[in-house]
């Protein structure tokens, strides 16, 4: 989205002319700011508002909703599909290109953990943060309501797998929402709620340092957050999640957070990749030893060549892809008009993390600060980084309104089954004698929307 927002601004004139078309195809018609998402999640920032509609922002490009399976780049070809080719039945069409910029990003990287696909929760798009932020506070209705102890302990129990910044500021702040809402429940306490972090290595937040990290830990634990160090889930069949130190915990929550890798889609192209299956780039954001190819972002393994250190590749994180694109888009309108091009070269200014409302770490410039100070570093640094006015704009009006009025608690779990209650009206109705002798049609099990 950066890149062919910076071009139609680049190539304005070849665009008036009709000398060149940028199209842009993407799954999803809009752009979405994960470092939002828990804030998202947490009910701080309306979903509507972390993410940004494409067709508002591309207005002089043509944005074509579809997935892409399979690139040849040596006859400049993308095979891909629509939702228009799925209605039609005419199978995949082919998109000819003259110049290729590819960044699909990456997705969650799953281990062959049992259990995992069948009840694990992700937290990479916005539909997983509303789905999670529903999810937990349903948990909580099942406590409420349960007169089984075991039921209840496990719906009270929230296991996060991975201690990086989608892990952790996702428990912050849901942990931070949580015991906030628990004081609208007659027999739940703050205490009542178990969250246990896991992190397979010896340490969590890498990218603020050794010394913030540990605030870190101190900062969850004194929250009695659970932090596991060294410690890796073996499994979370059948709603049991078995960690590698031998400990089982009853859970109807695993949020998998654990890393990330490339899109499969690097895989089906003639494009070269690197070990770890991301795009080997120049620095100048080419697709190496290919012409008319460039990649940036979570895909593209770009070398830092303000690095000391021999092969360095820069963070695939969205400080450096944000301005990545910047680099891209002129660098694409300097080819197409036959000027040299410049590198990408940005020095890692450092990281900042937010642990929940007030709360956060972070590592700028070679100052650590911690607290408040850091969490409003962490809020300004976003907010200034969410690309046009218009969502600044929305985003600051909602942390000022947060700020004056109380929390939202509702769950919308309905809208994840928008058709239930429709089709529980339209079902034929039950006699009486389906509900057994004693029954009355009210008193059976009844489906509802916010259970689907």
């Amino acid at each position: 989205m950066y890149t062919a927002l910076r071009l139609q601004r680049q190539l304005k004139a070849e665009l008036r002319d009709g000398a060149v078309e940028i199209v842009v195809v993407t799954p999803e018609p809009y752009m979405t700011y994960q470092p939002f998402l828990p804030e998202a999640a947490a009910g701080s920032i309306s979903p509507r508002h972390v993410v940004v509609p494409l067709r508002r922002v591309l207005d002089k490009c043509r944005v074509l909703i579809g997935e892409v399976h399979s690139i040849e780049h040596a006859k400049r070809t993308a095979t891909l599909s629509t939702l228009a080719t799925e209605e039609e039945g005419t199978g995949n069409i082919q998109l000819t290109y003259d110049e290729l910029v590819i960044a699909p990003g990456s997705i969650s990287r799953t281990l062959p953990v049992p259990g995992l696909a069948d009840y694990a929760i992700g937290f990479k798009a916005v539909e997983e943060a509303i789905g999670l932020r529903n999810h937990v506070i349903e948990q909580m209705d099942i406590a409420s309501s349960t007169r089984d102890p075991a039921l209840r302990d496990a719906a009270l129990t929230f296991v996060f797998v991975g201690g990086g910044y989608a892990g952790v500021e996702a428990l912050g702040e849901l942990e931070d929402m949580a015991r906030y809402t628990s004081r609208y429940y007659h027999n739940i306490k703050p205490e009542d709620l178990k969250w246990v972090l896991v992190e397979a290595s010896n340490r969590i937040l890498p990218e603020v340092g050794e010394e913030m990290g540990k605030y870190a830990i101190r900062e969850l634990r004194a929250r009695n957050i659970d932090v596991r160090l060294e410690t890796r889930l073996e499994s979370c069949a059948d709603r049991v999640a078995v960690l590698s130190d031998g400990t089982r915990l009853p859970t109807r929550t695993v949020v998998w957070t654990a890393g990330v890798k490339p899109a499969p889609v690097l895989a089906d192209t003639d494009l070269p990749l690197n070990e770890r299956g991301r795009l080997k780039c120049t620095a100048k954001l080419t697709v190496e030893g290919v012409e008319h190819a460039w990649a940036a972002g979570d895909a593209a393994a770009v070398p830092d060549v303000t690095s000391d250190e021999p092969g360095k590749e820069c963070a695939p994180n969205a400080q450096h892809a944000v301005r990545q694109t910047k680099v891209l888009a002129e660098n694409i309108a300097a080819s197409l008009r036959g000027q040299p091009l410049k590198e990408y070269a940005h020095k890692y200014v450092g990281s900042v993390a937010s642990l929940g409302l007030h709360k956060g770490v972070a590592h700028v410039y070679g100052r650590k600060l911690k607290g408040y100070p850091a969490w409003l570093m962490h809020r300004a640094y976003h907010l200034s980084r969410m690309p046009t006015f218009n969502r600044k704009a929305r985003v600051l009006a909602e942390w000022t309104l947060a700020g004056l009025f109380k929390r939202e608690i509702v769950s919308l779990g309905s809208l994840e089954h928008p058709r239930a209650e429709f089709e529980l009206a339209a079902a034929p109705p039950k006699k009486a004698s389906d509900n057994g002798p004693d029954k009355g049609p009210a008193d059976g099990p009844k489906k509802g929307p916010a259970s689907g």
